[in-house]
């Protein structure tokens, strides 16, 4: 009989990410937040649910998120959450192969970020990484809303930070600041500084619609000495210009004590607004990496004055359409419907349905759509070209 072997166990390693789709990821990309084909029966509609993933990859995506908060959380109340993650790997598969959709901006294989949603406590949060690791995802971006987690700012960020570091053990972990008007905490800069140092943290989403607060994060990634490694996200679908054409230089000390300065700037988008109007906004993402002089293959050019003045003039009007989209008006009370209402209005969806019944566009809000797709011919235009087209093919 062998002596037990007094050796302490390795450590497990830190999942990463394949090259190429970390380079991907750094490179800064679009990745619309994919929502829930039901059909009138509030059942899951799968040739749409397809349809919807080959649509978001031939208008350009880089890749989707699923099971997040535009596909409806309450998809795990429903058991919908395998299926839903099943269906986009399996058209993600395909077109990572170079079977890519009609219509497709890419030819040939390419890499995709395949990001799932993951939520509620750590047992549960967990448990949906490692489904997530099954199908064959890349990252999960982690919700910060857990039922029921209540106490000081100072207990919520630590198990927040506890539950990161626990999927991490599964899957690399984006960091996603929700707003609170839809159920987010309040979250410190000490608590992005702390965040960003997890290892297995390999990009941050910053949605807390409040400029100061986006800005924490911004600081606490540069001061957690990991911002060349972590990829910074907009999420604010009311500010998508002035996230992705602004920098900041943050200060930094590091641990011997030398001053250094870090230049924070967001890369892309992981955007709800970018589930409508896809094409347009991989153009917009374009357009603000020309005004940082950064060339289509990621190398370092001139900036782009004119491209800046043309994301500059359409700054506003970007805003005024999420407003209709996401029914600001209403205190965001039809925004998964309004997503739903564009998409419908281009053949992509049947309807409007959600999971909630009560869960509809709210009074005007389909008016307010009308006139800002009129306002801003630029806004839809592609795609509404795109999905005419091809909306035959991608629902085969």
């Amino acid at each position: 009989m062998t002596a037990p072997s007094t050796t302490p166990a390795a450590a497990p390693a830190t999942p990463r990410l394949a090259d190429d789709v970390a380079a991907r990821l750094r490179a800064g990309t679009v990745i619309p937040a994919q929502p829930l084909a039901l059909d009138a029966d509030r059942r899951l509609d799968e040739r749409r649910q397809r349809a919807l993933t080959r649509y978001y990859h031939a208008a350009g995506a880089g890749g989707v998120a699923v099971g997040v908060h535009t596909t409806q959380f309450e998809i795990r109340e429903h058991g919908l959450l395998r299926p839903v993650l099943e269906l986009a790997a399996e058209v993600s598969r395909a077109t990572i192969a170079g079977d890519a959709p009609a219509g497709s901006l890419h030819a040939g294989p390419r890499p995709l970020v395949q990001v799932a949603g993951a939520a509620g406590d750590v047992r549960q949060a967990v448990a949906e990484a490692e489904l997530a690791a099954e199908l064959g995802y890349d990252a999960v971006l982690l919700a910060p809303r857990v039922p029921g987690l209540t106490g000081s700012r100072e207990e919520v960020e630590r198990v927040l930070l506890d539950r990161a570091r626990a999927v991490g053990e599964v899957l690399p972990v984006i960091g996603f600041y929700l707003q609170e008007a839809i159920g987010g905490p309040r979250l410190s800069v000490g608590f992005w500084r702390e965040y960003a140092s997890i290892e297995a943290v390999v990009a941050i989403k910053a949605a807390p619609f409040h400029r100061y607060r986006t800005l924490d994060v911004l600081r606490g990634v540069a001061a957690s000495g990991r911002g060349d490694e972590i990829a910074l996200y907009t999420g604010n679908d009311d500010a998508i210009v002035a996230d992705l054409t602004q920098r900041l230089d943050v200060p930094v000390t590091d641990a011997e004590g030398r001053a250094s300065t870090f230049t924070a700037r967001f890369v892309g988008g992981l955007l709800g607004q970018w589930a409508v109007w896809t094409r347009g906004a991989v153009e917009t993402l374009a357009l603000a990496h020309a005004a940082h002089g950064i060339s289509p293959d990621g190398g370092a050019t001139v900036p782009d004055a004119a491209a800046l003045a043309t994301l500059t003039a359409r700054a506003a009007g970007l805003t005024d359409a999420n407003a209709a989209v996401f029914d600001a008006a209403h205190d965001f009370a039809g925004v998964i419907a309004g997503v739903h209402e564009v998409l419908r209005r281009q053949g992509l969806l049947d309807g409007i349905w959600c999971l909630d019944p009560d869960e509809t566009l709210s009074p005007g809000q389909a008016d307010e759509l009308t006139r800002v797709t009129s306002s801003y011919p630029w806004l839809a235009a592609a795609d509404d070209a795109l999905v005419a087209e091809h909306l035959e093919d991608w629902l085969r």
